[in-house]
């Protein structure tokens, strides 16, 4: 926008310069073109005089050869001077036989009026012929040819010229800086605004902009963004905490309804037993959501104070999270009768906080080890180049369909056999998009998934 403004207000200080130099130039060209002429003319006047009285006195002659000479020497212009025969009385400078000069003759001779500049441009250097026929009346008893040089008359254009381009030049300084000071004027409340609703569609809710210049309309729409932000922070804030308060006030209940089921559990008869596996695995159900409810929460929040630049996050060793969780869960996948295994290149340094990518982790290996079944295997490798590093979590268990796939981090989405909340995949793409990562679902090699997490090192 900025590049727009200045280019539209260029190009009407542009066209507004032209509009006032190009006159300018042309009068200028005009006016000394008529001062040769009409001094030229007065030459020439007075040769004619000279040529005409040359007719009755002899001795003028003289007079009229010394006066083209002197002129000739002072402008270097040539001149000649012939009768009405054609035949050269006085010459200078000008041969009877220089290109031009017959067909100026013949206009001469017949009365024509002579060819004059009309203007005078710093290009202007081939000299020009004018003429006078001697006599009065139809007929002419001779005529005069003066060879005008223009070098002068475009020297002092040249002159004009220069001054008026350097004025124009100057104006067109003047006005760049100030459609330069115009543009950073209007477009300042524009960069702040861009700049804020970047960060809030950046997750910073509650970004505040400074607007105190520019017009009036724009500062007015800065305070419209700075409310909105700030009902825009309270509201996802106000949705957090209802989503933690609601989860831990469920969780009271619930565990006294836990203890109650357990209780059940010696005076349900065989009639009655299938019902009570079904209550209990609801239960177990419910706190597995609520579980994941509070992590989601947390995930979310965690995103608002990576966005905000609030998180006070700190480095750690890929590998030595990633082992770590490897060895953490293999119990579980002992009794899975699953094999996991974890390998990968040491020294693998992230920005990352090790409980955000513990808590990642700890969601691809939970996934993979309960969909996977007994006898398969779990592998969980840990790579990295000189920019980013990828933690891959791979089984060859039966996969997902493409669909699956599309949808497998949608919240609560849950696979055929999934068990679980539907929110484990959901708050680890939401850890891993808060910190510039990605998360990636595919088919592993050899049939089976493949969850690959990619890892800025900084």
């Amino acid at each position: 926008m900025r590049r727009r403004l200045l280019v539209v207000l260029s190009l009407f200080s542009l066209l507004t310069m032209t509009a006032f130099v190009v006159p300018l130039l042309d009068e200028r060209a005009t006016a000394r073109a008529q001062v040769l002429t009409m001094s030229r003319a007065h030459d020439l006047d007075r040769f004619v005089a000279l040529a005409a009285l040359n007719a009755e006195r002899d001795e003028l002659c003289a007079e009229l050869e010394r006066s083209v000479r002197r002129h000739a020497e002072l402008y270097g212009e040539g001149v000649l001077v012939v009768d009405a025969l054609r035949r050269p009385v006085v010459w200078s400078g000008l041969s009877p036989d220089a290109p031009g000069v017959d067909a100026a003759l013949n206009a001469a001779l017949r009365n024509e009026p002579s060819a004059v500049p009309a203007r005078v441009t710093p290009f202007d250097d081939e000299p020009v012929l004018m003429w006078q026929p001697v006599g009065t009346g139809s007929r002419a008893d001779g005529a005069v040819l003066l060879q005008v040089d223009p070098s002068r008359a475009a020297a002092d254009v040249t002159v004009a010229w220069s001054l008026v381009l350097l004025g124009a030049l100057a104006a067109a300084l003047a006005f760049a800086a100030l459609a330069l000071a115009v543009a950073r004027w209007v477009l300042r409340p524009v960069d702040a605004l861009a700049e804020g609703v970047g960060a809030l569609a950046a997750g910073r809710a509650g970004e505040q902009i400074a607007v105190s210049e520019g017009p009036a309309e724009l500062r007015e729409l800065s305070e419209s963004f700075n409310r909105m932000s700030a009902s825009v922070r309270a509201g996802a804030e106000e949705q957090q905490r209802l989503v933690a308060d609601a989860s831990h006030q469920i969780r009271n209940p619930l565990a006294a309804l836990r203890l109650r089921v357990d209780g059940l559990e010696t005076h349900v008869d065989g009639d009655g037993r299938s019902a009570y596996d079904s209550t209990l695995n609801e239960v177990d159900r419910l706190e597995r959501l609520l579980d994941g409810m509070l992590g989601l929460a947390s995930a979310e929040a965690t995103a608002s104070a990576v966005a905000a630049g609030s998180d006070g996050g700190s480095r750690c060793d890929v590998g030595e999270v990633a082992a770590g969780r490897v060895d953490a869960w293999r119990p579980v996948a002992d009794a899975a009768e699953v094999a996991l295994l974890g390998d990968g290149t040491d020294g693998l340094v992230t920005g990352w906080p090790a409980g955000d990518l513990e808590q990642v982790l700890d969601v691809l290996i939970d996934n993979a080890i309960r969909h996977t079944g007994p006898g398969t295997t779990v592998r969980v490798r840990w790579t990295g180049d000189a920019d980013t590093i990828a933690v891959s979590v791979t089984d060859d268990g039966p996969g997902l369909t493409a669909d699956d796939l599309a949808s497998a981090r949608q919240r609560f989405w849950q696979g055929r056999s999934s068990g679980g909340s539907g929110l484990g995949l959901a708050i680890a793409d939401r850890l891993v998009r808060a910190r510039d990562g990605e998360l990636t679902l595919g088919p592993a090699a050899r049939g089976g998934l493949l969850a690959t997490v990619t890892l800025g090192r900084r």
